[in-house]
């Protein structure tokens, strides 16, 4: 499935403007559920997936049927929220946000302040001399591939392949084989507009087409999709 820009029906936005990932240090995500945290046999949880209670809790939690780990996600509206794996529980996606809340506040802070740099101003595409464009197209060759194949571990999904292309109508495309091409302009965009299109392309995996299914799932990876969608529709249009 080969989506065209401006992408108003192929994006999905992962607004990870912050993600604990492994990447980061100390490693935010749990180990696989071999068993529990103490040792205790694996056992289905029965907690809902959004807090309640007396105290309304900082974080939004989110049961994920693909999720291997427990994932933390700061939206670029400083929102956390808490992916829960099948296997989880909502007591322990709270305790493990409370051990990462340092974390956590200082993707916040970050997130703050791209907010304000971007405030009234354009994603205008910047004419590149050949010397630029052919460093950021290198660049893109590095970054693109492994963060790609890191959202697709989050969200159990394999990856037959990754591409780097120069394509001119397209953000990016998948095919049935599980061949994954990206735009090399990515790497210029924005982490979360980047993020969105690589995830839109990965709910792929799940469902060639654009159908109301397909949109669901990439709302569940993508909370936040449409304003990346509005992004992309505007860069195209500069």
């Amino acid at each position: 499935m080969q989506p065209t820009l401006p992408f108003d029906a192929t994006l999905c936005r992962a607004r990870l403007s912050g993600e604990r990932n492994p990447t980061d240090s100390p490693d935010a995500r749990l180990p696989p559920p071999r068993r529990g945290r103490l040792g205790e046999p694996r056992r289905r949880s029965t907690d809902p997936p959004a807090s309640g209670g007396g105290n309304a809790s900082p974080y939004e939690f989110v049961r994920h049927r693909k999720a291997r780990r427990y994932i933390i996600r700061v939206a670029e509206n400083g929102t956390v929220r808490v992916t829960v794996p099948r296997w989880g529980s909502k007591r322990e996606a709270e305790a493990f946000a409370e051990r990462e809340r340092a974390w956590i506040e200082k993707q916040q802070r970050r997130v703050k302040a791209e907010r304000e740099r971007e405030r009234g101003t354009e994603p205008a595409e910047r004419p590149l001399t050949a010397d630029a464009q052919r460093a950021l197209r290198e660049r893109a060759k590095k970054e693109l591939p492994p963060r790609l194949l890191e959202l697709a571990e989050q969200h159990g999904l394999g990856v037959s392949r990754v591409s780097v292309r120069n394509q001119r109508w397209r953000w990016g495309s998948c095919n049935r084989n599980g061949h994954i091409c990206l735009n090399w302009r990515l790497v210029t965009m924005p982490d979360w507009v980047r993020d969105y299109v690589m995830l839109h392309e990965l709910m792929h995996l799940e469902r060639m087409d654009h159908s109301p299914r397909f949109w669901k799932l990439v709302k569940e990876a993508c909370p936040e999709y449409q304003d990346a969608r509005r992004w992309l529709r505007h860069a195209s249009r500069v």
